[in-house]
């Protein structure tokens, strides 16, 4: 049986639509699994239905005297042993491949819509969601795809002995045929207030792994400052509700599965009490009880499947819920596609604040609320997400193109927006500094640049397996074991490399001393002759080498100039600058 090799080549276009949307077209994803699934599970269970048939027979010629027919009745359960056995193997097999397909193509969408949004993903959901459904969510949800195949096996399974039955004794016929559905309904009161608590605790999961992921980027600092048993005793407290809120869940489940054996149980007891009755009446025959036992014992089967898709349906929906609010983000509300023409000719404009950033120029743009500025450099770049039907600011244009409508690789290389927390990969210096580049600028040059040359004797320093070549330094996850002003550095850097028609830095020396940020200032307009530079920054050092320093206020330009004359004829604009303590709100 020919399996599709993992993982898939494009995960598909999923329906967004709703939670259960999504569900079913996952299970459209897949429609030969599902279909090979649900006929190995008829083999499976339509064997084991006909077992209790052939025991029967069998029964029954041993009490008539009929050698002939033992002989026939065994080779019969033999037959159906060994289907049942075979059926059983291949439907595990499809079964785990059904939910291994959907966990890794849910994986995959993940993945790619987080390369696509980049940082904006974590503005608009917490991180620990996004690791949740990366993690956790994706099994169950692979669960429950894999299920429905069982479960149409498991309907269709009931109602062909339910037909049996109900030739040979209609009045036990009609009590299989409608005590299954009742059994089955009776766990589904207990599907609300489950799925109610089931989705508290994985919100306060996704709380905790997110508190967790912050500890451990910040513990270098937490150390320092002597607050790792503060944030330990938040993690305790949130790890707790956590316990608690599973402890609640496991309750409600305990008594679903109590249910699955108690009620059939019962079922089957009440079925074979019945039976019995008409044996001892001279109504129905040793064998023929025997044969209506087994298949109605069988139907536990069913059930089982059938409490089980309760409890799968249950977590499926709340996880696919938080998928689709995931995989719903899109960077842009329209559906054109633009075309960007000479992106290093065309001035870069944003209609919501009015900013205009000339090309060729290095612009610097004062604003005093920082989250506004990191906001307004994301939006620059295209890369402010957006829900399904929600509207946002205006798109920024690049050249009369809205940048949100242009194909996402051609945005971002025409745009590149570096962010005032840059991360760092493990790996060689070498290998940080292998990007996508125009070639313009040697990375000698881009490092000399950034004022790196303590930079790179750190690296050697601490590794020492380079043999003195700072490119083969490894740089440790995240670049920890290198100071904050540092690993600002050898980013600014990365970017230079880059060399895009468009760099946006977004306080791109706020972690550096005023002298290397003075030199870094003239080695950024240097490497930066003739190409379009935004530049959000406060600092006097940076200001003054920009062709043209814009002043925001209240969301919108308020200003515009060189900085120092700015300086002298804008009190709002000095005020932020010199971080004066009457500064104007901006």
């Amino acid at each position: 049986m020919p399996l599709i090799p993992l993982p898939l080549a494009d995960p598909g276009s999923p329906d967004l639509s709703s939670p259960l949307a999504f569900l079913r077209w996952l299970q459209r994803a897949q429609r030969r699994g599902q279909v090979r699934a649900t006929c190995w599970a008829l083999v499976q269970m339509g064997s084991q239905a006909a077992a209790p048939v052939a025991l029967g027979r069998g029964v029954q010629a041993a009490v008539d005297g009929d050698a002939g027919g033992i002989w026939w009745a065994g080779a019969l359960a033999l037959l159906l042993s060994a289907t049942a056995a075979l059926g059983s193997v291949l439907l595990h097999r499809q079964a785990v491949w059904n939910w291994i397909h959907a966990a890794c193509q849910l994986r995959q969408l993940v993945a790619r819509q987080a390369s696509d949004l980049g940082a904006g993903l974590s503005r608009r959901i917490a991180t620990g969601e996004v690791v949740a459904v990366g993690s956790g969510d994706v099994e169950r949800i692979g669960w429950y795809v894999e299920l429905v195949a069982r479960v149409r096996a498991a309907v269709i399974s009931w109602l062909a002995v339910s037909a049996v039955v109900l030739v040979v004794e209609p009045v036990l016929g009609i009590g299989v045929l409608l005590g299954v559905p009742v059994l089955a309904a009776s766990v589904w009161p207990l599907i609300g207030p489950f799925e109610r608590r089931y989705q508290e605790q994985r919100e306060l999961g996704g709380k905790a792994t997110e508190l967790a992921a912050d500890t451990v980027a910040g513990l270098r600092v937490l150390r320092g400052i002597g607050g790792e048993e503060l944030f330990l005793e938040r993690y305790r407290a949130a790890s707790q509700k956590v316990r608690a809120a599973a402890v609640r869940s496991a309750r409600l489940w305990s008594l679903m599965q109590a249910q699955q054996v108690l009620l059939p149980g019962v079922f089957v007891v009440a079925v074979t009490w019945y039976g019995a009755r008409l044996v001892v009446s001279g109504e129905l025959g040793v064998g023929t009880l025997i044969a209506v036992y087994g298949a109605t014992a069988f139907l536990a089967s069913p059930l089982r499947i059938l409490g089980e898709a309760a409890h799968a349906w249950s977590v499926a929906r709340v996880s696919a819920g938080r998928a689709v609010r995931v995989l719903s983000l899109s960077r842009t509300g329209g559906t054109a596609q633009g075309v960007l023409a000479r992106p290093d000719r065309s001035d870069l404009h944003d209609p919501a604040t009015g900013l205009t950033v000339r090309a060729g120029e290095l612009t610097a743009v004062v604003c005093g609320d920082p989250d506004f500025a990191g906001a307004l450099a994301e939006r620059l770049g295209g890369h402010v997400p957006l829900a399904a039907g929600e509207s946002g600011p205006p798109s920024v244009r690049l050249g009369g193109t809205e940048l949100d409508t242009v194909p996402l690789a051609e945005a971002r290389a025409a745009v590149l927006v570096h962010d005032k927390e840059p991360v760092l990969l493990s790996g060689t210096l070498a290998e940080l500094l292998d990007v996508p580049a125009s070639g313009r600028v040697p990375v000698t040059e881009a490092l000399a640049a950034a004022r790196s040359e303590d930079v790179l004797e750190a690296l050697v320093d601490g590794s020492p397996e380079c043999g003195g070549d700072p490119m083969l330094a490894r740089i440790t996850e995240r670049g920890r074991s290198l100071s904050g002003g540092q690993r600002q550095r050898l980013a600014l850097a990365r970017a230079l490399v880059a060399d895009p028609p468009v760099l946006v830095l977004d306080e791109p020396t706020s972690a550096v001393d005023a002298h290397t940020e003075s030199r870094i200032a003239t080695g950024l307009r240097d490497v930066r002759a003739g190409r379009t530079t935004v530049v959000f920054a406060t600092s006097p050092l940076l200001l003054d080498q920009a062709d043209r320093v814009v002043l925001l206020r209240d969301g919108r330009v308020a200003a515009a100039g060189r900085h120092r004359e700015l300086m002298s004829t804008e009190p709002a604009y000095r005020a932020v600058v010199t971080r004066d303590e009457e500064a104007a709100s901006v």
